[in-house]
């Protein structure tokens, strides 16, 4: 139910390769549980269970938090809360709830601090160049139309009331998506219920979004692939042995399309309504929060490396990028990643 504006969420969690990276022993996790949410897949072990813990109840418990957040965040959903204020074309203050006004609040410090390059307005601009729910269609739009929905698109267009927990529209018509950030909010909170339970050694994840925690069922750190961002194969390009953090990857080739022999992607820039022409192929960001990682991997993706490694190293972002070259990629990382990831071999 929540389709990627700018970001195509990176496999980085496949079960083939987290099988041979984590060499699986016949020691089992305990608890170990998959489905469907918000038009995608999660996973979630755990490699302890604290007595008293029933797999079924708990099973219950997540899968009760994450509707209740797809209830509140999908735009999929006539009667969501988000899709409520999608659809209500005026310009006066709208009540939100909590756990809403956080996420809003998250996408609008994002955005001011990474310069307008996180923007969950832009969504008409992503349908305009096909990338949307209106499905791929091949071909450059029009530049007037894309300076006209330029116009009507913008953080600056919605102000948020921390005090009356609020939102209030400057241009009614505007769409709100929260799909570089939501799954990332449901990861921190399918987690949260984990640890109420008294669990402190499991994996979530959530569409490519991760949150880690004390030991895998080896007793070792978790074992997270990044995957190479090859075109026509998939395959890994790094190994990371973390716990105790967060992890998005925000990738930018296998979702685009060429016209007239120049490449189209499908991250789309909000400051100029056009697809960046970096050569980034793909970024990943540790954090605390999963659903901060997943906005800075977006907005990361949008600037490049070059700008984008000097806003990570301003806001103290554990980020790694991979960049596109003539033959093969580079690597690039803030000191803190290298700090955080240091022998992880």
């Amino acid at each position: 139910m929540y389709k990627k504006i700018i970001k195509l969420s990176v496999v980085i969690y496949i079960t083939f390769l987290i099988s041979a990276c984590e060499n699986i022993s016949p020691k089992v996790s305990p608890f170990i549980y998959s489905g469907a949410i918000m038009g995608t897949s999660f996973s979630i072990k755990a490699s302890q269970l604290p007595k008293g813990v029933e797999v079924k109840q708990l099973q219950k418990l997540i899968k009760t938090r994450l509707d209740e957040i797809n209830q509140s965040m999908s735009t999929y959903l006539d009667d969501s809360e988000l899709s409520l204020i999608n659809n209500n074309h005026t310009l006066q203050k709208q009540g939100v709830s909590v756990e809403l006004f956080k996420v809003l609040s998250t996408a609008k410090k994002v955005s001011k601090k990474s310069a307008g390059a996180f923007d969950i307005t832009i969504g008409p601009l992503v349908n305009l160049w096909g990338f949307g729910s209106d499905g791929m269609r091949f071909k450059a739009p029009n530049k007037i139309k894309i300076q006209e929905l330029l116009a009507k698109t913008g953080d600056n267009y919605y102000l948020l009331n921390q005090e009356k927990l609020s939102i209030q529209k400057i241009q009614a018509n505007l769409s709100l998506d929260l799909s570089a950030l939501a799954k990332g909010y449901a990861v921190d909170e399918a987690a949260l219920v984990l640890e109420q339970q008294g669990i402190h050694d499991y994996m979530v994840e959530i569409g490519g979004e991760l949150r880690l925690k004390g030991s895998n069922s080896q007793g070792n750190k978790w074992r997270i692939a990044v995957e190479k961002p090859t075109i026509n194969k998939r395959e890994l390009h790094k190994v990371l042995a973390i716990t105790n953090t967060a992890m998005a990857t925000s990738g930018d080739y296998r979702n685009f399309f060429e016209q007239d022999g120049q490449r189209f992607s499908h991250t789309i820039d909000p400051r100029t309504g056009y697809p960046v022409t970096h050569k980034l192929a793909s970024v990943t960001v540790l954090h605390a929060s999963s659903m901060v990682a997943d906005a800075w991997a977006t907005a990361l993706m949008v600037l490049g490396s070059e700008q984008g490694y000097k806003i990570a190293e301003q806001e103290q972002l554990a980020a790694f990028f991979i960049i596109k070259k003539q033959q093969g990629f580079a690597e690039l990382a803030t000191p803190l990643f290298t700090e955080y990831t240091k022998g992880e071999k």
